[in-house]
């Protein structure tokens, strides 16, 4: 009998000491929703790059969980806000109307990589466009673009009446701007969607950054890329979370995770995916894909200088109802791009 009571008492003293050497936290884990494949920047990069300056930024107390989700990309801002998932990124382009204000930075000729526009495009955002409300019901944490986009084709494209008529895939955004004055055929449909299309002959070409010669594998199924000078068009994106994760968070955490975002999350997302473009380049040489660089004196360069005009002041009339000063924030734009000096 005393012996059992020995052992009793030897247990609770044991857990009593465990639970003094317990943690006084409990862990919050913050889910990320993404897309793209695994290989993409923004999957093999930024997001485990940025849960890791999450954790040391709270010191434990918050862990980003990645999970990948299988819809359509335009869904994830929804997921986002109804708390399905606490934070994703996506393309504007793919919610034609919502989200004007970023296309900014996908307007032709900017002349600069991903990390310079991205910076650009969070400084113009913090500025000019945030109290827009574009993103009411969500928390903007960065943004970014991808490199400069191509023409990706299974035929040779000498000037842009070669193109007139062939089916195009687009992203949407300014991608579909510049389709319709290309009087191409724009078929939309999400980046992952691209091998399978052009496998099967859905299209005949595609508008994307040279990353996806890579990522996406159009180098087996594409023959050339066509590469205006200054670059044809960007794409833009936003990393964001739910407000309400954010206001459940201890102060002190909210404010780590707000200190590794921003326009450090924005310049390292652009960095990530300025590496990528430039695996890309390599994997499509190695295929033998034919990288078309086309020179500023070339008969397509006067071409695309004609068919562009007209395109910012369009822009800038298409966001009146936002009440911004775009003219402005355009010039600023692209003098903090063409400016921009990555941190060494």
């Amino acid at each position: 009998m005393k012996h059992r009571l020995k052992s009793a008492m030897s247990v609770l003293i044991l857990a009593a000491g465990a639970a003094m050497t317990a943690p006084a936290y409990s862990e919050t884990i913050l889910r990320v929703g993404t897309w793209l494949p695994p290989t993409n920047a923004q999957n093999a990069v930024v997001w485990p790059t940025w849960a890791k300056w999450v954790e040391e930024a709270t010191e434990g107390r918050v862990k980003v969980k990645i999970e990948n989700s299988s819809g359509h990309p335009k869904t994830l801002f929804q997921l986002v806000e109804d708390g399905v998932y606490d934070a994703s990124f996506s393309y504007h382009g793919y919610v034609p109307g919502r989200f004007k204000l970023p296309q900014i930075v996908e307007q032709p000729g900017l002349g600069v990589g991903a990390e310079a526009a991205s910076v650009a495009l969070w400084r113009v955002y913090e500025k000019y466009l945030k109290d827009a409300n574009e993103f009411d019901g969500l928390e903007v944490i960065g943004m970014f673009t991808h490199g400069p986009g191509h023409i990706h084709t299974k035929k040779p494209i000498d000037s842009f009446s070669d193109l007139e008529g062939m089916k195009i895939r687009v992203g949407g955004g300014v991608q579909s701007v510049l389709a319709e004055r290309m009087h191409v055929t724009a078929v939309g449909a999400p980046a992952p969607k691209v091998y399978e299309m052009l496998q099967q002959g859905v299209i005949d070409g595609a508008f994307l950054p040279m990353m996806e010669q890579k990522v996406l594998r159009l180098n087996e199924v594409t023959n050339y890329v066509t590469v205006l000078p200054e670059g044809m068009y960007m794409g833009s994106f936003s990393i964001f979370v739910n407000p309400e994760f954010m206001e459940d968070l201890e102060p002190r955490d909210r404010k780590a995770i707000l200190a590794v975002s921003g326009e450090k999350l924005s310049a390292m997302a652009g960095r990530a995916w300025d590496a990528g473009d430039a695996e890309g380049y390599q994997a499509a040489k190695a295929a033998g894909v034919k990288i078309v660089h086309v020179s500023a004196k070339d008969l397509m360069s006067r071409q695309f200088e004609k068919l562009i005009q007209g395109m910012d002041q369009e822009w800038i009339e298409s966001v009146q109802d936002r009440d911004v000063n775009a003219a402005e924030a355009l010039r600023e734009l692209r003098k903090i791009a063409r400016s921009y000096q990555p941190a060494q």
